[in-house]
């Protein structure tokens, strides 16, 4: 399958993946807890796959699963959106906290998944 093919086929199934989670989210809460659910799971799956892919040979997925799905399936711009939105409506703090949550545990999500696949592939 072409390569762009590949990106797309998975950004379709990624974006739909975080419209699910969004959804479920906002029935739970009213905080932007999906976007923080869907960037830290994101990052545990980009370290796990990375060191998958890159441990079995299997780079030539890299654009469905990496790009595409995981691309799809993370973003920034509506973390970006929703840390606004707080500090728009007056939750300088929680903004803030959300900002650290976001990107510490993403780091240390990524961290993980790349451990754990390293220990599993390697």
């Amino acid at each position: 399958m072409n390569n762009f093919l590949q990106v797309a086929v998975g950004g379709a199934v990624g974006a739909t993946a975080r419209y699910g989670v969004t959804i479920l989210a906002g029935r739970l809460t009213t905080l932007p807890l999906g976007t923080l659910a869907v960037n830290v799971t994101g990052c545990f799956a980009m370290g796990l796959l990375a060191a998958g892919l890159a441990f079995r040979g299997g780079q030539h997925l890299a654009p469905l699963l990496l790009t595409g799905v995981l691309g799809g399936y993370t973003t920034f711009s509506a973390f970006s959106l929703d840390t606004l939105t707080l500090w728009e409506r007056g939750a300088a703090a929680l903004a803030l906290g959300y900002v650290a949550a976001s990107v510490l545990l993403s780091l240390m999500a990524v961290t993980a998944g790349l451990a754990l696949g390293r220990g599993i592939f390697a």
